[in-house]
């Protein structure tokens, strides 16, 4: 006689509830509950319209569940490797489409990251400036940029979500402020 047993995230730990969608496809959907929102909002972030987004999610756990048996605990939170998959899946319309990449932007981060570059001028000079700036900083310099500072991440949760180190992110969040500045001056 099968006996069917329901999985629950809240109940079970999440490398346990992974293990068990790497087994039978059906239990995966307590992390798919659990991430559905946060991945979406991420997305929806990057793109700015919510059909475009819902596919774009769609297919982040389309494929995150394709490819769960090939996942695999390397010290980082499963989350961090659903955000790189939904990261490849903004690169990809933006590489296919041609489309301009959307950075919302509002009053709080702007003057919360202009603060690191600078503190002379005023806030409106401030708000004006940064898209430029926005602009001229290649995509993976925007993503880390936006990942840091818009998301308001911990160095340690850009650098789970982006496979490098910590401390590369720091290295590489300083010289991407630097090049901001450079941009600024003029």
């Amino acid at each position: 006689m099968k006996q069917e047993i329901q999985v629950n995230a809240e109940h079970l730990n999440e490398e346990e509830v992974i293990k068990k969608s790497q087994a039978n496809p059906a239990d995966f959907k307590p992390l798919y509950e659990k991430y559905f929102r946060t991945i979406f909002l991420f997305i929806l972030h990057r793109v700015g319209d919510k059909d475009t987004t819902a596919d774009l999610c769609s297919q982040v756990f389309l494929k995150a569940l394709t490819n769960i048996s090939q996942y695999s605990f390397k010290g980082l939170p499963f989350s961090a490797w659903l955000y790189r998959i939904a990261i490849n899946e903004c690169n990809d319309l933006f590489r296919k489409n041609k489309r301009v990449r959307l950075v919302v932007l509002d009053d709080a981060v702007a003057n919360s990251l202009y603060e690191e570059l600078f503190t002379s001028e005023s806030r409106d000079e401030r708000m004006s400036k940064l898209p430029a700036v926005f602009k001229r900083l290649k995509p993976d310099e925007l993503q880390l940029i936006e990942l840091r500072f818009l998301e308001n991440r911990s160095f340690k949760e850009v650098a789970d979500i982006l496979g490098i180190t910590e401390n590369n992110t720091k290295v590489r969040t300083y010289r991407i402020l630097e090049k901001m500045r450079k941009i600024l001056r003029s």
